[in-house]
């Protein structure tokens, strides 16, 4: 909820601008703003090369098939990723889920971008 307050209320912090910290201010929430319109141009359809234009890889678990991105310019921009594997079964003869990526799999699914501290392995 924060995330979502934090992220979509980008213009409560342009209220009321005073001297250097004003400027400031607006420099930050025009920033992420431009960000925000940067990560939202990859849609479902899409391929995961296409998303990587945008987003990097993060630790923590994922599958081929789904996983979490951080902006290339702020690791603390998130979204999580459902793909339709392309060339591949999403799961292999025993029902596993493959770990197996590729660039040409396409977006089923992208979350709303949220705010979290980075993961560590």
């Amino acid at each position: 909820m924060l995330a979502s307050a934090a992220i979509g209320g980008a213009n409560v912090l342009q209220a009321s601008p005073t001297g250097n910290q004003g400027q400031s201010s607006q420099v930050h929430v025009e920033w992420v703003a431009e960000v925000l319109k940067r990560m939202q141009t990859v849609k479902p359809g899409m391929t995961r090369r296409t998303l990587l234009t945008v987003f990097t890889t993060q630790g923590g678990l994922f599958t081929g098939v789904q996983r979490t991105f951080v902006s290339r310019d702020c690791p603390y921009f998130k979204v999580d990723v459902e793909f339709q594997a392309v060339g591949r079964p999403n799961r292999d003869e025993n029902g596993r889920v493959t770990l197996v990526e590729g660039n040409e799999d396409i977006i089923v699914k992208i979350s709303t971008p949220y705010l979290q501290f980075s993961v560590m392995d």
